[in-house]
Protein backbone atom coordinates (compact mmCIF):
# COMPACT_ATOMS: atom_id res chain seq x y z
CA UNK A 1 0.00 0.00 0.00
CA UNK A 2 1.29 3.73 -0.96
CA UNK A 3 2.10 5.29 2.07
CA UNK A 4 0.67 8.50 0.62
CA UNK A 5 -3.03 8.65 -0.82
CA UNK A 6 -3.40 10.97 -3.50
CA UNK A 7 -7.15 10.48 -4.08
CA UNK A 8 -6.84 10.15 -8.73
CA UNK A 9 -9.38 7.71 -9.83
CA UNK A 10 -6.74 5.13 -10.54
CA UNK A 11 -6.07 5.25 -7.17
CA UNK A 12 -10.15 4.58 -6.09
CA UNK A 13 -10.32 1.97 -8.49
CA UNK A 14 -7.46 -0.29 -7.23
CA UNK A 15 -8.51 0.44 -3.74
CA UNK A 16 -11.84 -0.41 -4.16
CA UNK A 17 -10.58 -3.23 -6.52
CA UNK A 18 -8.86 -4.92 -3.98
CA UNK A 19 -11.47 -3.70 -0.83
CA UNK A 20 -14.50 -5.36 -2.65
CA UNK A 21 -12.24 -8.79 -3.27
CA UNK A 22 -11.61 -8.89 0.47
CA UNK A 23 -15.00 -8.75 1.83
CA UNK A 24 -16.62 -10.91 -0.77
CA UNK A 25 -13.75 -13.61 0.18
CA UNK A 26 -14.22 -12.99 3.61
CA UNK A 27 -17.99 -13.46 2.77
CA UNK A 28 -19.05 -10.00 3.71
CA UNK A 29 -20.49 -9.08 0.58
CA UNK A 30 -22.41 -11.20 -2.57
CA UNK A 31 -20.06 -11.72 -5.61
CA UNK A 32 -19.94 -8.60 -7.64
CA UNK A 33 -22.49 -6.32 -5.31
CA UNK A 34 -20.10 -3.98 -5.61
CA UNK A 35 -19.33 -3.24 -8.86
CA UNK A 36 -18.88 0.55 -8.82
CA UNK A 37 -16.44 3.65 -7.45
CA UNK A 38 -18.73 6.31 -6.92
CA UNK A 39 -19.39 7.56 -3.28
CA UNK A 40 -22.67 5.68 -2.86
CA UNK A 41 -20.74 2.24 -3.52
CA UNK A 42 -18.25 2.72 -1.33
CA UNK A 43 -20.88 3.85 1.29
CA UNK A 44 -22.34 0.64 0.36
CA UNK A 45 -19.22 -1.54 0.78
CA UNK A 46 -18.84 0.12 4.35
CA UNK A 47 -21.63 -0.48 5.18
CA UNK A 48 -21.89 -4.37 4.63
CA UNK A 49 -18.04 -4.57 6.26
CA UNK A 50 -19.03 -2.53 9.22
CA UNK A 51 -22.25 -5.06 9.67
CA UNK A 52 -19.13 -7.68 10.67
CA UNK A 53 -18.10 -5.02 13.12
CA UNK A 54 -14.88 -3.88 10.77
CA UNK A 55 -13.90 -0.35 9.99
CA UNK A 56 -17.32 1.07 11.73
CA UNK A 57 -15.25 4.28 12.41
CA UNK A 58 -14.35 4.81 9.45
CA UNK A 59 -17.99 3.85 7.76
CA UNK A 60 -19.49 6.32 9.99
CA UNK A 61 -17.00 9.33 9.19
CA UNK A 62 -17.77 8.65 5.29
CA UNK A 63 -21.84 9.38 6.45
CA UNK A 64 -20.69 12.02 7.86
CA UNK A 65 -19.10 13.76 4.79
CA UNK A 66 -22.27 14.65 2.24
CA UNK A 67 -20.07 15.25 -0.45
CA UNK A 68 -16.44 13.60 0.15
CA UNK A 69 -12.95 14.09 -1.75
CA UNK A 70 -11.81 12.04 -4.19
CA UNK A 71 -9.11 11.78 -0.99
CA UNK A 72 -11.90 11.60 1.22
CA UNK A 73 -12.78 8.59 -0.55
CA UNK A 74 -9.43 6.40 -0.89
CA UNK A 75 -8.43 7.16 2.89
CA UNK A 76 -11.72 5.00 3.59
CA UNK A 77 -10.75 2.37 1.39
CA UNK A 78 -7.13 2.22 3.02
CA UNK A 79 -8.60 1.57 6.23
CA UNK A 80 -11.18 -0.65 5.17
CA UNK A 81 -8.69 -2.78 2.97
CA UNK A 82 -5.90 -2.86 6.51
CA UNK A 83 -9.08 -3.83 9.00
CA UNK A 84 -10.09 -6.52 6.71
CA UNK A 85 -6.82 -7.89 6.43
CA UNK A 86 -6.42 -7.77 9.70
CA UNK A 87 -10.02 -8.74 10.96
CA UNK A 88 -10.67 -12.45 10.72
CA UNK A 89 -14.51 -13.17 10.94
CA UNK A 90 -14.89 -17.13 10.87
CA UNK A 91 -19.01 -16.37 11.11
CA UNK A 92 -18.54 -14.88 8.01
CA UNK A 93 -15.81 -16.68 6.39
CA UNK A 94 -17.12 -20.15 6.35
CA UNK A 95 -19.53 -18.94 3.73
CA UNK A 96 -17.49 -16.74 1.75
CA UNK A 97 -15.35 -19.95 1.44
CA UNK A 98 -17.93 -22.49 0.93
CA UNK A 99 -18.41 -20.97 -2.09
CA UNK A 100 -15.25 -21.54 -3.48
CA UNK A 101 -14.25 -25.03 -2.27
CA UNK A 102 -15.70 -27.99 -1.29
CA UNK A 103 -16.33 -29.26 2.35
CA UNK A 104 -13.61 -31.89 1.45
CA UNK A 105 -10.98 -29.74 0.78
CA UNK A 106 -11.63 -26.84 2.83
CA UNK A 107 -11.31 -28.96 5.59
CA UNK A 108 -8.24 -30.35 4.40
CA UNK A 109 -6.76 -26.76 4.15
CA UNK A 110 -7.81 -25.39 7.63
CA UNK A 111 -6.93 -28.50 9.25
CA UNK A 112 -10.13 -29.67 10.90
CA UNK A 113 -12.56 -32.79 10.45
CA UNK A 114 -15.63 -32.82 8.24
CA UNK A 115 -17.63 -32.72 11.13
CA UNK A 116 -16.04 -30.38 12.90
CA UNK A 117 -16.42 -28.04 9.57
CA UNK A 118 -20.23 -28.58 9.48
CA UNK A 119 -20.22 -27.17 13.47
CA UNK A 120 -18.68 -24.41 12.72
CA UNK A 121 -20.42 -23.20 9.86
CA UNK A 122 -23.55 -23.84 11.05
CA UNK A 123 -22.62 -21.91 14.58
CA UNK A 124 -23.44 -24.98 16.94
CA UNK A 125 -19.32 -24.16 18.05
CA UNK A 126 -17.57 -21.63 17.90
CA UNK A 127 -14.32 -21.23 15.90
CA UNK A 128 -11.04 -21.53 17.58
CA UNK A 129 -8.55 -18.53 17.26
CA UNK A 130 -6.18 -20.77 15.47
CA UNK A 131 -8.66 -22.33 12.70
CA UNK A 132 -9.97 -18.44 12.46
CA UNK A 133 -6.74 -17.76 11.54
CA UNK A 134 -5.83 -20.41 9.01
CA UNK A 135 -9.66 -19.72 7.76
CA UNK A 136 -8.93 -15.84 7.61
CA UNK A 137 -5.54 -16.27 5.77
CA UNK A 138 -7.41 -18.51 3.37
CA UNK A 139 -9.91 -16.29 2.34
CA UNK A 140 -7.44 -13.19 1.73
CA UNK A 141 -5.43 -15.57 -0.64
CA UNK A 142 -8.49 -16.06 -2.55
CA UNK A 143 -9.18 -12.77 -2.78
CA UNK A 144 -6.10 -11.68 -4.06
CA UNK A 145 -6.52 -14.51 -7.19
CA UNK A 146 -10.29 -13.54 -7.66
CA UNK A 147 -8.95 -10.67 -9.87
CA UNK A 148 -7.42 -13.08 -12.28
CA UNK A 149 -9.45 -16.26 -11.90
CA UNK A 150 -12.81 -17.70 -11.47
CA UNK A 151 -13.70 -20.37 -9.18
CA UNK A 152 -12.23 -23.50 -10.74
CA UNK A 153 -9.29 -21.54 -11.98
CA UNK A 154 -8.69 -20.92 -7.74
CA UNK A 155 -8.81 -24.24 -6.85
CA UNK A 156 -6.57 -25.40 -9.62
CA UNK A 157 -3.89 -22.62 -8.69
CA UNK A 158 -3.52 -24.42 -5.38
CA UNK A 159 -2.80 -27.58 -6.67
CA UNK A 160 -0.32 -26.34 -9.22
CA UNK A 161 3.49 -26.43 -8.49
CA UNK A 162 5.39 -23.48 -8.90
CA UNK A 163 9.52 -22.54 -9.41
CA UNK A 164 8.62 -19.93 -6.70
CA UNK A 165 7.69 -22.69 -4.22
CA UNK A 166 10.69 -24.59 -4.66
CA UNK A 167 8.57 -26.73 -7.05
CA UNK A 168 5.63 -27.23 -4.99
CA UNK A 169 1.96 -26.68 -5.18
CA UNK A 170 0.69 -23.82 -3.09
CA UNK A 171 -1.44 -26.47 -1.32
CA UNK A 172 1.52 -28.56 -0.10
CA UNK A 173 2.47 -25.75 2.03
CA UNK A 174 -0.92 -24.71 3.33
CA UNK A 175 -0.54 -28.62 5.32
CA UNK A 176 -1.20 -29.38 9.07
CA UNK A 177 -1.58 -27.15 12.41
CA UNK A 178 0.19 -24.23 9.97
CA UNK A 179 0.49 -20.69 11.01
CA UNK A 180 -0.46 -17.59 8.53
CA UNK A 181 3.18 -16.63 9.59
CA UNK A 182 5.06 -19.56 8.82
CA UNK A 183 7.54 -18.88 6.12
CA UNK A 184 5.54 -21.57 3.84
CA UNK A 185 2.11 -20.00 3.79
CA UNK A 186 3.98 -16.52 3.60
CA UNK A 187 5.22 -17.58 0.58
CA UNK A 188 1.91 -18.89 -0.90
CA UNK A 189 0.28 -15.01 0.22
CA UNK A 190 3.21 -13.44 -1.38
CA UNK A 191 2.82 -15.46 -4.63
CA UNK A 192 -0.98 -15.01 -4.92
CA UNK A 193 -0.23 -11.20 -3.95
CA UNK A 194 1.30 -10.65 -7.00
CA UNK A 195 -1.33 -11.65 -9.11
CA UNK A 196 -3.37 -9.15 -7.49
CA UNK A 197 -0.99 -6.15 -8.71
CA UNK A 198 -1.59 -7.04 -11.90
CA UNK A 199 -4.77 -7.65 -12.09
CA UNK A 200 -5.84 -3.83 -10.22
CA UNK A 201 -3.80 -1.98 -12.76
Amino acid sequence: MDQKTTGSAVDIRRLMFEASRRAEAMGLVEPAAVTSTDPSAVRLLANRVRRAGIAAAAADQLHNVEAPSAADVAGLLETLIAALEASPVPKFEWAGLGRVFAAEDLAVFINVSLSSLKRYQSGDRDTPDEVAARLHFLALVVSDLAGSYNDIGIRRWFQRKRSLLDGRAPAALLRGNWDPDDDGPMRVRQLARELLSLSAT
